[in-house]
């Protein structure tokens, strides 16, 4: 008969909290070992694509690493991906452009009309 295994928490629910792993101990005993949860990666803000170079973390681990390894140095870094990041630049730069074109053709008219 295989041998019982006592829960080591209060809690005696199968949830995701309560994750655990049966491991033989070096007496010859049987343990569970209660697992965290797995962290999920931080995702871009636009497309939701998992950011390269940030670390996938529990929310609580964030506040134990460095600054410089939650972001990348780049503008939007750590919060959108690099191709959201060059579309917002680029649509920008498309914008201002489309300003300076309306405003000669509004100048040209008027000295047209003149």
């Amino acid at each position: 008969m295989a041998q019982r295994v006592t829960l080591r928490k209060r809690n005696p629910y199968n949830t995701t909290s309560n994750r655990r792993r049966i491991v033989k101990t070096p007496g010859g005993k049987l343990k569970y070992h209660h697992l965290k949860k797995l962290p999920s990666a931080p995702k871009c803000g636009d497309c939701g694509i998992a950011l390269s170079g940030v670390p996938a973390l529990r929310p609580r681990q964030y506040s134990t690493i460095s600054k410089r390894q939650k972001t990348v140095t780049r503008a939007y870094g750590g919060s959108r991906c690099g191709d959201c990041v060059k579309s917002r630049i680029v649509r920008a730069f498309l914008v201002e452009e489309a300003k300076i074109v309306k405003k000669v053709i509004k100048s040209q008219a008027k000295g047209a009309r003149k």
